[in-house]
């Protein structure tokens, strides 16, 4: 089985704004871009595809029901409701019955983005870093509580490189403590390597680390640093790869996400796949 993500992270605001927007209308966004890469989906019959979208797109992009396209949210609280319990005093909050109800089936968790807004927070208050993972891993239990699966990311910073494994150990094993494994797929996102200017890591290296985590905990591995055009190939013919993370698809000019360069990388990936 492989498995591509989409993470449209804020893509929603428009270029004059600040954001990448330029496809659609933002009330329109979620439709528009689930019917437009849902028919890549019906290309590859073996392969699960999830697209994570910000809360207010997720109605919209569930309701086009295009393929066999999955839908996802971006993080959830760590509490939830529950019959003679809590009826949903969780203002600001998306829970897991929450994103079920709304129609999503998968829950990305433990991005580099949530897990610094969530560092952030914890540094303020003086606290131990180590809870980022205690914290998410309650995340994971309540997103597969409702019945969603989830992709749990992890990885290195650049000041973590030289001790990478004890930081793989702890965000795997912590991030996922007596988390039933039946429907998690793990995010290798190298931080140290993504952006602007940044040199990502090669083939051996990414297979290494792949095999590494999958010693740690036997689950699927995609790649998170950004499955890309120019990179589609070479993470295709790793075999411990299961797959990758799509956000961005233009990284010059008119950057920005296009539905037909997202069917040009998969089909890149999956033409490649085994070779």
């Amino acid at each position: 089985m492989k498995y591509i993500f989409l993470n449209l992270k804020r893509f929603d605001i428009p270029p004059e704004k600040g954001g990448v927007n330029r496809i659609a209308a933002p009330a329109a966004l979620g439709g528009f871009i689930a019917s437009a890469i849902g028919s890549v989906t019906e290309q590859y019959p073996e392969t699960t595809f999830a697209a994570f979208f910000p809360e207010a797109h997720i109605i919209p992009a569930a309701a086009a029901g295009k393929g066999r396209l999955n839908i996802g949210c971006q993080g959830l609280h760590t509490a939830d409701t529950a019959v003679g319990g809590p009826f949903g005093a969780f203002t600001t909050s998306l829970t897991g019955n929450a994103a079920a109800a709304l129609g999503c089936s998968w829950a990305i968790i433990g991005h580099c983005e949530e897990r610094n807004k969530l560092a952030a927070v914890i540094t303020e208050a003086g606290g131990d870093l180590s809870a980022v993972d205690r914290i998410l891993n309650a995340e994971v239990k309540r997103a597969k509580e409702a019945g969603l699966n989830v992709l749990y990311c992890m990885g290195e910073k650049a000041e973590e490189v030289d001790f990478r494994h004890q930081v793989f150990e702890a965000q795997l094993k912590e991030g996922l403590k007596d988390v039933d494994p039946e429907g998690v797929v793990i995010g290798y996102e190298p931080v140290w390597a993504i952006g602007p200017g940044k040199t990502p890591p090669g083939r051996e290296r990414i297979a290494e680390t792949a095999a590494e985590l999958k010693k740690i905990l036997p689950l699927p591995v995609v790649y998170g640093g950004g499955l890309k055009a120019d990179n589609a190939a070479m993470l295709a013919s790793i075999p411990e790869i299961d797959g990758g993370l799509i956000a961005l698809t233009r990284f010059a000019g008119e950057i920005g996400f296009y539905p037909e360069e997202f069917a040009e990388i998969v089909d890149i990936y999956m033409q490649n796949c085994d070779k």
